[in-house]
């Protein structure tokens, strides 16, 4: 019976001075020319479409030039609109004691029926005269007086703060465009000029003024705003 050979080392470097494993022989291949190795039985995936980021970086909010976050068009909007339910239940106010007077002087220049029941409609001079006149005139006057509560509430009154009360409930802040300048009520009649008495003068101007702030860059600035030198910014709660 013959004893079995032990298997005979694999041919290796010089020993190392400090004792442990001899490094292997052969060429060294660097990591970059090393084959990852292979599993099979598990499923392949596409690679990424080009342009795609699994972690979009967070994109800031636009600033003003004093650092303030720009005010977006919704909250714009939303505070347009409240300014607008106050400015309507101003006119109603305003517009009830003119109503009243339309329809009292209607029913009193109604004419008198005649003998067989029937009632003579006036005549178009007497109409324009004695109703339509008046009633232009009356419109006008109520108008006016608009114009001179938009000037008090969206001049005077945005002095002290910047803010409406739609601005106030929506957190929003007109403020200079130069960070170093203070909100003066030249400003604001330079946006009252452009927003209001343009708006109520030229057809559709207000729609133009409003949705300018779209495509506005970089400070996001309705007509008005560009005209008086001014921003809207979001404010702390």
């Amino acid at each position: 019976m013959t004893e079995p050979q032990p298997a005979s080392p694999p041919p290796a470097g010089p020993p190392p001075a400090g004792g442990g494993f001899a490094p292997p022989s052969g060429p060294y291949l660097p990591p970059a020319q090393h084959t990852p190795p292979t599993y099979a039985g598990l499923p392949s995936y596409p690679p990424p479409p080009p342009g795609y980021a699994p972690h979009a970086a967070f994109v800031p909010p636009p600033l003003a030039p004093g650092g303030q976050p720009l005010a977006g068009f919704g909250d714009r909007l939303v505070a347009w609109l409240i300014d607008g339910l106050v400015a309507t239940g101003v006119a109603m106010v305003l517009f009830a004691p003119v109503f009243v007077w339309m329809v009292v002087r209607m029913v009193d220049d109604l004419p008198p029926p005649g003998p067989d029941g029937t009632v003579a409609g006036p005549d178009f001079g007497t109409a324009m005269t004695d109703f339509f006149l008046p009633v232009l005139l009356a419109e006008f006057g109520v108008l006016a007086l608009m114009l001179v509560f938009y000037w008090l509430y969206h001049v005077e009154y945005a002095r002290r703060s910047g803010q409406t009360l739609g601005k106030k409930v929506m957190k929003l802040r007109i403020v200079p465009l130069d960070p170093n300048a203070a909100l003066t009520r030249g400003m604001l009649g330079k946006r009252y000029l452009v927003e209001f008495v343009a708006g109520a003068l030229v057809p559709f101007a207000n729609y133009l003024d409003g949705f300018w702030q779209l495509w506005d860059k970089p400070w996001q600035q309705c007509l008005h705003d560009k005209f008086a030198g001014t921003v809207v910014v979001k404010v702390a709660p």
